[in-house]
């Protein structure tokens, strides 16, 4: 209608992207998934083309599909522990799954399981749970086996884990953040599981969403958004971003 066209809101052209502008160099790591073989090889690249004084974010997703989610999650407590100022592991959607199960283990556990909890379960050494619909009972024994095997240690670490990590105008997330509201307004779900237009509009505030979750070829850097998850749990290659002030396109090393 004529009369609603007068006072359509004006179109704000197409955005602009800022130039990346870290406050200092980090290296980002994409989903791990189990693949402590593949995190041992990329720390070694890193340990080698990484400015020796570089932040070490990891976007989530450590446990669940790969075959040795344990080392995983106790190497990376140790490098967090051991280094706080320089280490920083966030939370991803499987680690929330895994604790889901923790906290609602016959709700949670069906759904952890199909998506990689089983590969979890076995890296601790315990055994998937007996019989096609488990009792209450045997749920409860499943996740108090699984809590003593982390320990109580591993459980408050990863129960602590951060949502999002920032330097200078980059940002870096699990799975992605709604482009419509401003980075420390974001939805607990939209960080870790996605949201359904971070992939198609961009943002206008000049900050660049660095994230993994969504498995690509090749790791890219576009429209305001850089993509490392690229299926090392499948395809074998576990992808790190490094980003350095001054530079205009991340570094990708990948295993």
């Amino acid at each position: 209608m004529k009369f609603l066209r007068r006072f359509r809101a004006p179109d704000p052209g197409p955005a602009v992207f800022a130039p990346l502008a870290p406050e200092a160099a980090f290296c980002a790591v994409g989903d791990i998934h189990g693949r402590a073989d593949l995190l041992d090889r990329l720390l070694e690249k890193l340990h080698e083309q990484a400015p020796p004084d570089a932040a070490f974010v990891c976007v989530g997703d450590y446990v669940d599909r790969g075959e040795d989610s344990a080392r995983v999650l106790r190497d990376l407590q140790a490098l967090s522990v051991a280094h706080p100022d320089h280490v920083t592991c966030l939370m991803g959607n499987h680690e929330e799954m895994l604790l889901g199960f923790l906290d609602r283990p016959e709700q949670a556990g069906p759904g952890w399981l199909r998506h990689g909890g089983l590969q979890t379960l076995a890296s601790f050494g315990l055994p998937a749970p007996a019989g096609a619909t488990p009792t209450p009972a045997a749920w409860e024994d499943l996740r108090n086996q699984l809590r003593a095997a982390l320990g109580a240690d591993l459980e408050t670490w990863l129960r602590a884990l951060p949502l999002q990590w920032r330097s200078g105008n980059v940002a870096v997330v699990h799975a992605g953040a709604d482009p419509a509201l401003p980075l420390e307004a974001q939805t607990t779900r939209a960080l870790l599981w996605g949201h359904r237009d971070f992939a198609t509009t961009p943002r206008r505030d000049g900050q660049w969403v660095l994230h993994g979750h969504t498995i690509t070829d090749m790791p890219q850097m576009q429209a305001g958004r850089i993509a490392i998850d690229t299926g090392a749990y499948a395809t074998g290659r576990l992808t790190a971003a490094l980003v350095l002030p001054g530079m205009a396109e991340p570094r990708f090393i990948t295993t």
